[in-house]
């Protein structure tokens, strides 16, 4: 009966709007009614929301936004946090690495998928000191098998494919995500409008045609929405909140997808693998309070068949 808009506060989604779509949608997953809850409204809201009702997993201080972008490799790069914890500790961007290495395993079956941490260089000795100290233990993860750990990668490596999975603090992914989304809306326009010039130019454009369609799909965000909160007791997705019917449609079958493939539980499974890595982790140094800062119209999902 009440509706979290895009300009609600973190605390009147919470607090006063407790039969929110929104807030119905996460409860049903809690309850079991639902096996996945999809939302495209204020992100905080559903972030907010989702950490109060379903909590977090043990071993996991912040839950992540997780989704994926195109790479040239002709697959798809596995990008977290896209914008859930804009200040994150190394420890945090340790715990991405195990979510991100368990969302990628349920989704493409890759055993050992490999992890990349964003940076301004590939040498260790560049970053932050968070960054350098995320480096060193993600390094001592790859040694003890825990991880499967490439090295730094820099913003062009998300779009090579170099890693399957990327990590980084939500404020450097969500400019990453949304600069990446207006690049590809320009290069479309300029190819529009280059090809509406003259009659040769459209001439030439519906032989390309055949091309630019191929090309469009490619890169068309579209395809790639649904982001996955990451961390949580249940699973919560993030569509974008301009997404048209097809966009919202991916999100849907990405839910599903997950939840058929038990992401919830693969996760479960990969955090308690790594828990004596993450105890030695926060031991070194203990991890701040954990502070959400994000995401979200809220549709619930129980677990029948996929959306065609």
């Amino acid at each position: 009966s009440e509706v979290v808009s895009m300009d609600d506060s973190i605390e009147v989604a919470l607090r006063r709007k407790k039969d929110s779509s929104m807030r119905v949608a996460v409860q049903q997953v809690k309850d079991a009614a639902a096996d996945a809850a999809v939302s495209a409204g204020n992100t905080g809201a559903l972030m907010a929301i989702s950490r109060y009702v379903l909590k977090t997993l043990d071993g996991i201080d912040r839950p992540a936004i997780a989704t994926q972008l195109p790479n040239a490799a002709g697959g798809a790069t596995t990008v977290l946090d896209l914008g859930a914890n804009v200040d994150c500790s190394e420890q945090h961007l340790l715990q991405f690495a195990v979510m991100g290495s368990a969302l990628v395993s349920a989704v493409s079956g890759v055993s050992a998928p490999s992890v990349g941490l964003l940076n301004i260089g590939e040498e260790a000795i560049k970053g932050s000191e968070v960054i350098k100290k995320a480096g060193e233990l993600l390094r001592s993860a790859a040694q003890s098998g825990d991880l499967n750990f490439f090295g730094n990668v820099e913003g062009n490596d998300i779009f090579k494919g170099t890693t399957d999975i990327v990590v980084c603090d939500g404020f450097v992914g969500n400019v990453a995500l949304k600069a990446s989304e207006g690049l590809a809306g320009m290069i479309g326009g300029f190819i529009k409008v280059e090809f509406s010039r003259n009659i040769f130019t459209k001439m030439a454009a519906l032989v390309a045609y055949p091309v630019l369609s191929a090309f469009k799909k490619r890169v068309d965000h579209r395809r790639y929405n649904g982001a996955a909160l990451l961390g949580l007791r249940g699973l919560v997705f993030k569509s974008h909140g301009s997404a048209d019917a097809f966009a919202f449609e991916r999100a849907l079958n990405r839910a599903y997808d997950a939840a058929r493939n038990n992401l919830l539980g693969k996760v479960k499974e990969r955090i308690a693998n790594a828990a004596p890595l993450l105890a030695h982790a926060a031991a070194v140094s203990p991890v701040d309070v954990a502070v959400p800062v994000v995401l979200a119209a809220a549709a619930s999902l129980p677990l029948q068949n996929p959306v065609h």
